[in-house]
């Protein structure tokens, strides 16, 4: 078979503990990255997309990388420390307001000490980067309660940083530089003196964004840190007898997730949505990003990419199949069949494979790797 270890010898440990030890893995993932990185460029200057370029660019591919890049963060917390989060909406509109005040300029009035701070204009990537760092240190703080409560208590306590940064952004006009609308626009996407305004130029940019943090992410959860957050996950009491630090294991769990959703938050605000609102960060896109990680697979980077394609493409598809076979059904009545087929789906996979998608790849992986005497 195609998928045969057989005749690949590991002579060092280096190779051995490498992040895909199986050459066709590596063959695989070089394929996908030049289809990720040439093909569609390729592709879409001919304009041969089914639903067209610029549809496919701005509404399935943008969306897609970002949110996948947000579903490992949230993983990172969740699938790997097993500390439940219900606030990850609240840590992307931290990371959004954070890079846009930042990419503006800051002005900080301070009447009663008789003069003000105000800090000048970033550069765009800066901005994104410290409106990251800026969720990362929220994360610590609302992270400090998870040293005492876990489970449900937990997801509470997240929930509350979700609602309460929701009316910090919607009340406290400051973040939105006194906008009188509340909505706010993102500034001139300039990197490096490139203007990045095209959709394929943003699809390339959140294309670097998501496969250098991607590569980060697997490498730090294979290392001592990542290991540290699973003995937290599977037994918190043991893992502390062992050795290990609950306090600094959940601490950098919450960090690391916070600061890559963060990102993910900027990059949904500059690079997909152009302006918005406070609205476009509600408790929503927390369900929607913990759905991403749960059917995905939890405690899986490659889950991120496989839950935000499912949550994301799926509805599209529900949506396009009844009008390309021709079936008169009213846009009030695909919403509905959407949420029912949607809903069915996501409750059959979770009852079949709890484990998520991430689990049946890995199934199907050794069962090819066993042939013809699959278990």
């Amino acid at each position: 078979m195609l998928y045969r270890e057989a005749g690949q010898f590991k002579t060092t440990y280096a190779e051995d503990m490498a992040i895909f030890p199986i050459r066709q893995d590596r063959m695989a993932l070089a394929i996908l990255l030049g289809i990720a990185f040439i093909g569609v460029p390729l592709l879409a200057d001919f304009d041969i997309w089914p639903f067209g370029s610029d549809y496919l660019l701005r509404a399935i591919l943008l969306p897609f990388l970002i949110l996948a890049l947000a579903a490992i963060g949230v993983n990172i917390l969740v699938g790997y420390c097993g500390q439940i989060s219900l606030g990850s909406g609240a840590f992307m509109a931290i990371g959004a307001y954070s890079a846009y005040k930042l990419g503006t300029g800051v002005h900080i009035p301070l009447a009663w000490l008789g003069f003000a701070i105000s800090i000048p204009p970033l550069p765009v990537l800066l901005s994104i980067l410290l409106g990251g760092l800026a969720a990362a240190v929220v994360g610590i703080l609302f992270g400090v309660p998870s040293l005492r409560i876990k489970g449900l208590y937990l997801a509470v306590a997240t929930l509350a940083a979700q609602f309460f940064f929701d009316w910090v952004f919607l009340r406290v006009s400051w973040f939105t530089n006194y906008a009188p609308s509340g909505s706010v626009s993102a500034p001139t996407l300039d990197f490096f003196g490139l203007n990045v305004g095209t959709p394929i130029e943003r699809y390339m940019l959140c294309l670097i964004f998501v496969t250098v943090f991607a590569f980060l992410a697997k490498n730090l959860v294979r290392g001592n840190l990542g290991r540290q957050w699973m003995a937290i996950r599977d037994m918190d009491i043991a893992a502390e007898l062992i050795g290990i630090r609950p306090l600094y294991a959940k601490l950098t769990a919450f960090a690391v997730s916070s600061f890559i959703i963060g990102v993910a938050g900027a990059l949904w605000a500059f690079v997909y949505l152009g302006s918005w609102e406070p609205l476009a960060f509600s408790i929503d896109r927390s369900l929607q990003l913990l759905f991403m990680v749960i059917i995905g697979g939890l405690g899986s980077i490659m889950g991120a990419f496989v839950g935000a394609a499912f949550i994301l493409i799926l509805p599209i598809l529900l949506n396009r199949i009844p009008s390309e076979l021709g079936v008169p059904l009213s846009t009030e009545t695909i919403t509905h069949l959407e949420f029912i087929i949607f809903g069915s789906l996501i409750c059959y996979l979770l009852i079949k494979e709890p484990h998520g998608f991430a689990r049946l790849i890995s199934i199907g992986k050794e069962k090819l790797r066993l042939w013809p005497f699959p278990y």
